[in-house]
């Protein structure tokens, strides 16, 4: 699989869902999670360009982990880093095994479950799904989306959306959102004939 489409997709996608991406993270934060992804993603864009011998997702580990600023820049970075070692060493079923080792790290860095209302309510169904079948990317897609619309009728307890109480329900947590991103981008490149919804729409989701 070329990463370097998944890339591309995934900041295609961020670009366009930026203004709603921004207007949720006003919602149970400082607003500026739109900015960081966007510009996490062009950068990481950019890089690939200057350097096209370097695979996408080492690349989108190095800048998230290096450059982008926010809580979640990190723990997206770990997630890309694990599965830029997974799939470099197993192009073909290494992402099951990438995503869970980015799950892990991202909860041993910042100790959120499922249910806490962050990017791990997104993370770990779809983990869940990769790891029921490796090649489901549609279904890891799907389970990622339906996680991160959940997070909607949560209350966080992790993260800057944990201080604002009740005022983030409602509205689904924009991290969780933007790992959902990530997955429907994979399974976009993956199995283009899938239809997996935005996890900014609000419509059920269906079957490919």
């Amino acid at each position: 699989m070329n990463t370097a489409d998944i890339l591309r997709a995934y900041a295609d996608d961020a670009a366009d869902a930026h203004a709603a991406l921004t207007d949720l993270d006003r919602h149970s934060g400082d607003g500026d999670f739109g900015d960081n992804l966007r510009g996490g993603l062009r950068r990481a864009v950019a890089v690939r360009e200057e350097r096209p011998d370097t695979d996408a997702l080492a690349v989108l580990g190095e800048v998230f982990l290096d450059e982008v600023g926010g809580t979640s820049g990190p723990l997206f970075g770990l997630l890309f880093t694990e599965l830029a070692h997974a799939v470099a060493v197993d192009p073909e079923g290494g992402w099951a095994a990438g995503a869970a080792a980015g799950l892990a790290a991202i909860q041993r860095v910042g100790e959120a479950q499922v249910g806490d209302r962050t990017l791990v309510d997104a993370l770990a169904p779809a983990v869940t799904a990769l790891q029921t079948d490796p090649d489901d990317f549609a279904g890891a897609a799907r389970a990622a989306v339906e996680g991160a619309r959940g997070t909607a009728a949560l209350q966080a307890r992790m993260g800057r959306a944990s201080y604002v109480g009740e005022r983030a329900k409602g509205a689904p947590d924009p991290g969780a959102v933007g790992t959902a991103m990530f997955f429907r981008a994979l399974a976009r490149v993956a199995v283009p004939e899938a239809e997996v919804p935005s996890p900014l729409e609000v419509a059920p989701i269906g079957n490919p």
